[in-house]
């Protein structure tokens, strides 16, 4: 996808998610961003606490509901990161120390460091901060078991 393409659904998102705000008749802007090869969207200001919901669940049905209201204009399936009031950007921050801890433990002899259970959007977090550190990591588990193990590089 281009940057066209991503600032487009930027767009689209900023216009279903503005709608959304007024018949809620809540407050808050948003911030339309690229974010390497997805569009990055940004509900700030005002009391948004119930709009992430309990371990960020109703931003995460939220994320989707905007997913589907750029499908539906595109026909391309979006992947698009939707954030309110950084909710996500606090979450991946903690994140990565918890994946800088288990490489760390491996770095220290352990020969894998098993997570605790986690979405999709934390495990790619732990993923990548392994990665970057230079060791390898696998999900394993199904469900709402699945969860990352931090392994030494090969």
């Amino acid at each position: 996808m281009t940057e066209v393409d991503l600032e487009r659904e930027g767009d689209i998102a900023a216009d279903f998610l503005e709608e959304l705000l007024d018949i809620a008749d809540l407050d808050g802007d948003i911030d339309i961003d690229v974010d390497g090869d997805r569009a990055a969207i940004e509900i700030i200001g005002g009391d948004l606490k119930h709009l992430v919901g309990e371990d960020g669940e109703v931003l995460d049905a939220l994320q989707e509901l905007t997913r589907l209201a750029v499908y539906r204009e595109t026909g391309v399936r979006s992947r698009l990161m939707l954030d309110i009031g950084g909710h996500r950007a606090a979450r991946k921050a903690a994140l990565v120390k918890r994946a800088e801890a288990a490489v760390a433990e491996v770095e220290a002899g352990a020969e894998q460091v098993a997570l605790e259970p986690m979405t999709p959007f934390e495990r790619k977090v732990i993923h990548d901060a392994v990665s970057e550190a230079g060791l390898r990591s696998e999900s394993e588990g199904v469900g709402s078991d699945r969860h990352v193990v931090v392994l030494p590089a090969e």
